[in-house]
């Protein structure tokens, strides 16, 4: 048996060596645009969040899509200044929902949030229906907004003035 071989064995002879795979490139850090701040890195530096206006006048239902929002415009504007690539929304009966965009939590990110959480409920189902706004009490706790329902839609503000026919 001590006779070379005559078959060449294709698993074994006659192939190339293949080299280890290379490891794996280092990742990029994030795809969060310029100023996108963490809300942590807000709370150890001691930064004051302020919530857009924007947000106390939608009149949103909160079991519809942010889509049947009247003015669009809002829905792009950022719902923090300085912008967080994530918060926590608090309902005060203790629910929680998380919005998050690493380029920056829009106005429509937290109603998307808060539409997931309601859209199957039924409107019976909802004693407060109506967006009226957020709150951010920094000594309750510096990661979270709050946020307010109430029963009717409220009066949208709109630019527009009445006249006096007088």
């Amino acid at each position: 048996m001590s006779e070379p071989l005559t078959k060449v064995d294709s698993a074994v002879q006659g192939m190339e060596e293949i080299p280890p795979p290379k490891e794996a490139k280092h990742r990029r850090a994030s795809s969060s645009a310029n100023g996108v701040m963490n809300i942590k890195d807000l709370e150890e530096q001691g930064i004051e969040l302020q919530i857009a206006k924007e947000t106390q006048a939608t009149g949103w239902k909160i079991n519809t899509s942010p889509s049947t929002v009247e003015e669009k415009d809002i829905l792009k504007k950022l719902l923090t200044t300085p912008p967080v690539k994530k918060i926590d929304l608090h309902f005060p009966l203790g629910l929680e929902v998380t919005a998050r965009n690493l380029k920056g939590v829009t106005i429509k990110d937290a109603l998307d949030a808060i539409h997931k959480q309601f859209k199957k409920k039924a409107d019976d189902e909802l004693e407060l229906q109506y967006l009226k706004g957020f709150e951010w009490d920094k000594e309750e706790s510096w990661t979270r907004l709050i946020v307010h329902l109430r029963k009717d839609a409220g009066q949208p503000v709109t630019g527009k003035k009445k006249k006096n026919k007088e």
